[in-house]
């Protein structure tokens, strides 16, 4: 059915443009009060509000957030992109060895879904994990040897098997556990946090993202910035991403023969012209560019002493092992994680790709923990050290898991698996968690969950109540409908809480 073009255009004119042009035809009024109304609301609120957590001032976020008494204050998110074999690393099976090559039942299986690259196979050979376990900490976890530093913090660590999933491929797994669904367009959890809670600093951003070198599997999935993205809210929430060389941020450096006060003038006069739009139309990007532009000066500042690491201690950087001196390493990405909380930022996410071990795993696999282990339990002791690991949630893990059955040619000393949805192992630290707890279960096969289980909205829903959020009354309406991060189920894993 086709339209007149005069019915269509008010047909597809939203309620912000009638006001805007109420308010060009009205002398204030009810055209002035309702833009005023229709502004960010941040614009309301961009001044200094008191931090229910610490009584010091916070910059940005939600009147009423956090909705009751946070037990931590920020979050450090480690991803290890690809998926981790939680078999091989966190998820005993000892049962596995006297079942070296035969079939995977079919009662086990049941019939899941598989991807293309293992469904053509014509059997499911069961490789177990090549390495050994051992128990570690006074909770007796078993830890595989792949992993020696962080066995040595076992018992500050609430670890979680029984972590399951929708997805089964990459991109989709992953936009499912930062925005809470498998396709774009959504907003990222260190988004969702920018805008409820805001920043403690406000010449830093409240969300910063650090991506690093690796030494797994060399070829792996792209991360696009729309994980670190708003979606449908402002933009000014996204994720910053600081580069490994060069200026850590694009035109960080003024260009010759450009100062400060120059520098300052010329954004004045953006603002102004901003200022007059957003008034004019009251789109709130119009608000966020307002809000990017000063973000970015103050941020020439920040950002080049935030990220001079010279002045660390020889021994801290020999806490984070031998790449922790080397830019954009997972080590020196750890520090600089600890140094943007220390200056109160709200949300690091740190990720590292390779771990994608369709084949060759044992291999691959010991660079990409020789990557993280040692870093990994350097951040925890460190906050810990520094009086921050109460305060901070470290969260740790992967978009799935891995298949016990092989992927291409299985032998004893070489094996691949296939992306597994129904069951992995991820962990987290600090922040008011059970240290020390392993919560859940899987069967013998590592295949399925058999107590306990977590989804990624149960996940989700937990970190968010540790920031002193109830995650079904933080939403942003959009397109008529409320939102949020667990969008229509997930709870709060209390058994996960100490």
């Amino acid at each position: 059915m086709h339209h007149h073009p005069l019915i269509e255009r008010a047909l597809l004119e939203n309620r912000r443009q009638f006001f805007g042009r109420c308010c060009r035809t009205l002398a204030g009024g009810m055209g002035v009060a309702a833009l005023a109304s229709l502004l960010d609301g941040s614009q309301a609120h961009a001044g200094a509000l008191q931090d229910a957590a610490t009584g010091g001032a916070r910059f940005g976020g939600l009147p009423g957030v956090p909705h009751f008494a946070p037990k931590a204050k920020r979050v450090i998110y480690l991803f290890m992109s690809g998926a981790p074999s939680q078999i091989d690393m966190w998820d005993h099976k000892p049962k596995l060895n006297e079942l070296f090559d035969s079939d995977l039942p079919e009662s086990i299986r049941n019939g899941q879904r598989l991807t293309t690259m293992t469904s053509g196979q014509s059997r499911f050979p069961i490789a177990p994990s090549r390495f050994k376990f051992a128990p570690a900490g006074q909770s007796g976890l078993m830890v595989s040897e792949l992993l020696p530093w962080s066995a040595k913090m076992v018992d500050d660590l609430c670890v979680i098997r029984s972590l399951h999933t929708e997805a089964i491929n990459h991109d989709p797994a992953i936009t499912f556990m930062h925005t809470g669904h498998q396709q774009p367009g959504r907003p990222s959890l260190g988004a969702w946090l920018a805008y409820g809670l805001g920043t403690d600093n406000r010449d830093l951003p409240a969300f910063v993202v650090l991506h690093s070198t690796w030494t797994g599997r060399p070829d792996a999935q792209a991360l696009f910035s729309r994980l670190w993205g708003t979606g449908f809210l402002p933009s000014e929430y996204q994720g910053v991403a600081l580069r490994n060389s060069g200026d850590p941020v694009l035109y960080l450096s003024d260009p010759p023969g450009i100062d400060r006060d120059l520098r300052r003038a010329m954004l004045d006069g953006v603002a102004e012209l901003n200022q007059r739009t957003a008034e004019r139309i009251g789109d709130p990007e119009t608000r966020a560019r307002i809000e990017q532009y000063e973000m970015a000066f103050r941020m020439q500042a920040s950002v080049p002493e935030l990220t001079d690491l010279s002045g660390e201690t020889d021994e801290t950087f020999e806490l984070y092992g031998p790449d922790a001196r080397t830019p954009g390493t997972f080590a020196a990405n750890c520090i600089l994680a600890r140094r943007l909380c220390e200056r109160g930022v709200r949300f690091v996410q740190i990720y590292i790709r390779g771990w994608d071990h369709h084949a060759n795993l044992p291999k691959d696999i010991a660079g990409s923990v020789r990557d993280i282990d040692q870093p990994s339990y350097a951040l925890v002791q460190d906050l810990k050290r520094r009086g921050m690991l109460d305060d901070t949630l470290v969260v740790w893990g992967g978009e799935f898991g891995r298949t016990v059955y092989c992927q291409g040619p299985l032998t004893n000393e070489n094996y691949g698996r296939d992306h597994h949805p129904r069951a992995w192992t991820m962990w987290m630290a600090g922040g008011g968690v059970n240290a020390g707890h392993v919560h859940g279960e899987t069967d013998d096969f590592s295949y399925n969950v058999v107590r306990d289980p977590v989804h990624v909205h149960d996940l989700n829903a937990t970190i968010l109540n540790q920031l002193g959020i109830d995650h079904e009354r933080l939403t942003y309406r959009f397109q008529g409908r409320d939102f949020r991060l667990t969008d229509v189920h997930g709870k709060v894993v209390k058994e996960l809480l100490a």
